[in-house]
Formats: structure tokens, C-alpha cells, sequence
């Protein structure tokens, strides 16, 4: 049992990457996008699992698209076209979140941990407009997320990061997509950015 415990600080200390290969964007406000364009805001704020970090990505077709790295107090702000969306995130599982974007809007989503076999996983959460959401733009929480945490963007040391780490990724989404299908339309309901949801 004291082995298995020293195991799991070990790699939590090692998988950990408490250091952020995101710098600090100089422009720390969020700008609005253009006309033709939407903007998802992916943000994490939560004691449990901070010393983890989370990495974001967008799937189109089964391609990966590299968004960034996500570590606890940061923001990641991700231009893209208006439609049908799948994102992803990944830390010692893979999760994820769909998206139908209206042009000219802003989405919010909330990356939250949760315990897995050796470290935290984490979730990625619509921040909805319907005050019966999970997690919704009226909560007072939000304003405090938008807030406290700071808006990151990619340096080369993040894309040295995903350019050494993409076969794993890889792999976390070949098994954990086919899990993700399996869910009930109620669920993906709950996990999907609506158009509405626009701001």
C-alpha cells in the first residue's frame, strides 16, 4: 500500500506540469470576434487537481486540432468557424464537448477535475445561458472564473509539447470517443454548447 502511495506522488508530481508552457497573453482582454467568426473561452478554476494540467484541442473529421494548455487560474480563448463543433480535453483520460456556434458570439466553457486511477481527469462543461444548466452564466461563480483567471496563448514550448505528446493524445481519443458515443441524447444535451449560449 505505501509503495502504490508513493507511485501515485510520484507521477502526480512528474504528469503534473504545474509550470504552464502557455505564456501569459499580453492583451488580457477578451476581444470580441469578427462577424463571420465565433470565439470559445475555455476556463479552469478549482483547488481539486491544480497541480495537473489539461490540454485542449479541437477533433474535425477524426483530425486533432492543438488548441492549447489549460493549468488551474488560466483562460484559453479559441477562434473558429460558426456550426457544429466536437472539443476535447485531455490530462489522464479524455473528455469532451460539443458545440453549435452562432457567428459573431462568445462561449464559455469550465474545465472541472475529477478523481482518476492516478490523477485528476478533467470534463469539459457548456457555460449555458438556461439557468437550470449545471453551469450557467447567471451564477456568480462565473464572473469570478472570467475574472480571476488569466488569459494564456501558445509559445513554442507548447507546441514543442504537443508535437512530442500527440501519439498519446492520440490514443486517449481513440479509446475514450467511442465511450463518448454511447451516451443517451439527454447527456449530450447537457454537455453542448447551443447557439443561444452565445453571448
Amino acid at each position: 500500500m505505501t509503495k502504490r502511495i508513493l507511485l501515485l506522488i510520484a507521477i502526480t508530481l512528474l504528469a503534473g506540469c504545474a509550470s504552464n508552457p502557455m505564456a501569459v497573453a499580453p492583451q488580457q482582454e477578451l476581444l470580441k470576434p469578427l462577424n463571420d467568426e465565433s470565439q470559445v473561452v475555455f476556463m479552469r478554476s478549482s483547488f481539486v487537481g491544480s497541480a495537473i494540467s489539461a490540454s485542449l484541442y479541437e477533433v474535425k473529421n477524426d483530425d486533432i486540432e492543438f488548441i492549447g494548455v489549460i493549468v488551474n487560474g488560466t483562460k484559453v480563448s479559441y477562434k473558429t468557424t460558426p456550426g457544429k463543433h466536437v472539443f476535447m480535453v485531455v490530462s489522464e483520460a479524455a473528455d469532451f464537448m460539443e458545440a453549435d456556434l452562432n457567428a459573431g458570439k462568445t462561449y464559455y466553457s469550465i474545465a472541472t477535475p475529477r478523481m482518476g486511477a492516478w490523477a485528476a481527469r478533467f470534463s469539459l462543461w457548456p457555460i449555458k445561458n438556461d439557468p437550470n444548466a449545471d453551469f450557467h452564466t447567471d451564477m456568480p461563480q462565473f464572473d469570478g472564473w472570467l475574472k480571476n483567471t488569466k488569459l494564456v496563448e501558445n509559445t513554442d514550448k507548447s507546441l514543442a509539447w504537443y508535437e512530442a505528446n500527440q501519439d498519446t493524445v492520440r490514443q486517449k481519443y481513440e479509446k475514450y470517443w467511442p465511450v463518448w458515443k454511447t451516451k443517451s441524447e439527454a447527456d449530450l444535451l447537457k454537455r453542448t454548447l447551443m447557439p443561444e449560449d452565445g453571448l
